[in-house]
């Protein structure tokens, strides 16, 4: 088969899309004929190399697509050849304390597809039974392999995490991004007044479109001064900052008494100076999310499904192109999900 292959870790050209083994199904695995994949900042990351990561090259990155089931594992039970499908990447033991007690996202041996072990960026992938949820006739490909992820995150954080409630303002930053464009139609969802962030007009618009009350370009002003006069010096409820490094002093400013910041990354760095004084003195809360249980995937993709959410989606490439996917991510040019395609379907 063709697939996405990261062939050295570095620039984008350690990446290459030719022919790769053909998956092996085990007895709990479903064969899914990919139809579509999106990308997200993790990919780059496993691209670039992480210290904690040691993979065996070449690798096939991918942790969202969405497909046709080919083929299932004698012991797979909840689906059969022709099912719609689409992945969900994290991977549990289902033993350890937490996958016991009923939340998988603890889990001592949790690991993503794509990141730690083979990824779905292929025409065909072996994905283990549970990692796949169905996806309705009426659902297109895109949008189906574009959402898991983030959603999945933005919920989490959101709705378990932070417990965010009707009428608390959330600000969210980078609101057109991925897990940022899902958090910001979340919060709204649930009641939230809503402030959010972007560098360009379209952006900012974007934003306002889906569900922001209050927008402001950060590249122009300081968002933490921003949200001060916004709210009359009182602050925000919660903040969503998966960004890291370059706004998590001004994300703590941002809050009000008793406030919490949720992150589930730091895409612009991961080891950022803090403001221990004002944390404690504040009553702050720092909380962190990973992905979402089966549980949380099921209600948010329900909601994703009918259509009270939406990805926004930048561009659709052929995974041959997936070196230039990259690039879009890293340029940060325009906003969305940046979603490939095997080239064999288009």
């Amino acid at each position: 088969m063709q697939a996405v292959k990261i062939t050295a870790h570095g620039g984008t050209d350690g990446i290459e899309y030719g022919e790769y083994p053909d998956p092996q199904v085990g007895r709990n695995d479903v064969l899914v004929d990919v139809k579509a994949g999106a990308l997200n900042h993790l990919d780059v990351w496993v691209r670039r190399g992480l210290p904690t990561l040691d993979l065996e090259l070449p690798h096939v990155p991918g942790s969202d697509a969405a497909g046709v089931v080919e083929a299932v594992g004698e012991d797979v039970s909840r689906f059969e050849p022709g099912d719609r499908v689409a992945v969900t990447a994290g991977v549990n033991c289902g033993h350890c304390e937490f996958c016991r007690s009923g939340d998988p996202t603890l889990c001592v041996n949790f690991h993503l597809l794509g990141e730690h072990v083979t990824g779905v960026h292929s025409e065909y992938a072996t994905v283990p039974e549970d990692n796949l949820i169905p996806v309705p006739e009426h659902v297109d490909w895109i949008t189906a392999g574009a959402s898991s992820l983030v959603f999945q995150t933005a919920w989490r954080m959101l709705i378990d995490r932070a417990d965010i409630e009707a009428g608390e303002k959330v600000l969210v930053l980078g609101a057109s991004g991925g897990v940022g464009h899902a958090a910001l139609q979340i919060a709204d969802y649930a009641g939230a007044e809503v402030y959010a962030t972007g560098s360009t007009e379209d952006k900012l618009q974007y934003a306002r479109e889906h569900g922001a009350d209050h927008v402001v370009n950060y590249e122009e002003q300081n968002f933490a001064e921003w949200v001060r006069s916004e709210t009359g010096n009182r602050g925000v409820d919660v903040v969503v900052d998966y960004i890291g490094a370059g706004t998590w002093r001004d994300s703590i400013k941002s809050l009000a008494k008793n406030g919490r910041l949720v992150t589930c990354g730091g895409t612009a760095g991961g080891n950022p100076e803090t403001d221990i004084p004002r944390i404690f003195w504040n009553q702050l809360q720092i909380i962190g999310s990973t992905m979402g249980s089966p549980g949380q995937v099921d209600d948010v993709m329900e909601l994703v499904w009918d259509g009270t959410f939406t990805p926004a989606i930048r561009e659709v490439l052929p995974m041959s192109q997936t070196a230039r996917a990259h690039e879009i991510i890293e340029g940060r040019e325009g906003f969305g999900k940046v979603v490939v395609r095997p080239d064999s379907e288009l």
